[in-house]
Formats: C-alpha cells, sequence, structure tokens
C-alpha cells in the first residue's frame, strides 16, 4: 500500500536504545511509577501503564524490575508531582526533532535540555513549528521472517489498521492511535511477534542524510537527548542510509 515507510528509521531508534540499556531500564521504570501514580496499578484500567509495559516487554526488562516500579507508584506517601512536556527543536541539516518529557521541575528540566540542544548544533524552535510536521499514530514492526506477508496484511487491515507497508526486512503497520492496541491483540493473537509496537510520532516528510558527518552530527544530538534522565522519547525526521 502506499505511503513512506518509516522501517528503516524505527530500527534505527531501536538500535540506538538498545545501546544503553541499562539506562533504558531506569527510564522505563521511572514512567511505570509515574503512570501508576496516576492511573493506579490495573493495566486493564490505566492506558499509559499500559503503553509503558508494551516497550518492556519490547526491552526484555525483568518482570521484579516492573513490580518495583509498580509498587513505588502505588505506594502512598508523599511524592512528587510530575509534568509531560514536549520540546520541538530543529538540529543539524535541517532535520526536526522532538523530545518528550517527564518532570518534576519544570525550570531545571527547560535549562539543561536547551543546553543539549545549543552544545549540539540545534536550536529550540517556537511553537508548533515542529508538531505539524509530524503525525501521532500507532506503529507496529513485523520482521519479514516473523510472518506471511497476505496473512498479516489480512490481519491487521481487518482489525482496523490504516496502512500496511512492506519493506526488504520487513513490515510496517500504521493505525489511529485509538485503534492501535485492537490491531496489537488481533496480530499477537495469531502468535505473530513484532521487534517494535507504540503509539509514537511519525514524520511527514523526511530529511535525507547520506554523508557521515551529518549522520554524526545529528545522532550526536539525539543520543544526547536520549541520555537525559527526564527524557522519555526522541522523534526526528532524518532518514538515515542503509547501513
Amino acid at each position: 500500500m502506499a505511503g513512506h515507510s518509516q522501517f528503516k528509521n524505527i530500527m534505527h531508534r531501536k538500535g540506538r536504545q538498545d545501546k544503553v540499556r541499562s539506562k533504558l531500564f531506569g527510564k522505563l521504570a521511572r514512567e511505570i511509577t509515574v503512570a501508576a501514580r496516576l492511573g493506579g496499578a490495573d493495566a486493564n484500567m490505566n492506558p499509559r501503564l499500559r503503553m509503558v509495559l508494551l516497550k518492556c516487554r519490547a526491552a526484555n526488562m525483568p518482570n521484579d524490575n516492573i513490580e518495583r516500579a509498580i509498587k513505588k507508584g502505588t505506594g502512598g506517601g508523599e511524592a512528587a508531582t510530575f509534568e509531560d512536556l514536549t520540546y520541538e527543536i530543529y538540529g543539524p541539516h535541517g532535520v526536526a526533532v522532538l523530545a518528550e518529557v517527564s518532570t518534576d521541575n519544570r525550570n531545571r528540566t527547560a535549562s539543561e535540555i536547551r543546553s543539549i540542544v545549543t552544545k549540539n548544533g540545534g536550536t529550540i524552535a517556537t511553537a508548533g513549528s515542529v508538531t505539524r510536521l509530524f503525525q501521532r499514530k500507532g506503529q507496529i514492526i513485523v520482521p519479514r521472517e516473523g510472518a506471511n506477508e497476505d496473512q498479516l496484511m489480512e490481519v491487521a487491515l481487518e482489525a482496523g489498521a490504516e496502512d500496511f507497508k512492506t519493506e526488504p526486512q520487513g513490515y510496517e503497520i500504521v493505525t489511529h492511535p485509538a485503534q492501535f492496541e485492537a490491531v496489537h491483540k488481533q496480530i499477537e493473537a495469531r502468535g505473530i511477534k513484532p521487534a517494535a509496537a507504540e503509539v509514537t510520532e511519525l514524520p511527514a516528510l523526511t530529511v535525507p542524510l547520506q554523508d557521515g558527518p551529518a549522520i554524526a552530527a545529528v545522532n550526536r544530538l539525539l543520543d544526547a537527548l536520549e541520555d537525559h534522565d527526564d527524557v522519555k522519547e526522541v522523534y526526528s525526521n532524518a532518514q538515515f542510509p542503509d547501513e
């Protein structure tokens, strides 16, 4: 079906996250704690917790870590109040970046994010100038060896997927955010294990990166943002070449 595939981009992003797995576990534990504090420990009644638990499964986060984080969020007592924010950024070579954060100190986080962006060749964009370049969508990535193309397409579209894209490495399924869980459940019910499944920000247009210095400059900014403790997710419209 028609449309620009983000398969390579999502796998590139996943590869960056895998390199800092211990850091990723800490970020996921924090997000579990915040989600459980705001919406309770029952994932069936807490959509935010369901989404982060999907990420935990994809990252192979140990169940003990997950349970500790949930208990921390529902344990009562005095707790910090977290605020969700999105920073809109223009990075090197015109790449647009969204950084989603969860912070208990807006001013501290704003200062630190601004410093990271400036030191890595970027600028903080005006409100709306970057978000308009992205669409909030559900995205499911399935490796080619993980499913039969015709069967997967039929299951996905019947469950409510908006688009199905085929790449040499595998398949990308795109959904409306509200349909993501229904489509994901139907795929897993057929014994198909996605390589990645999340509600994400997909760029409407991408910026191709070809030469080594440009790729390195963009990756430095993305890595620095992802390394910040308050940052939950980093999205960009960079189109990385095949490795």
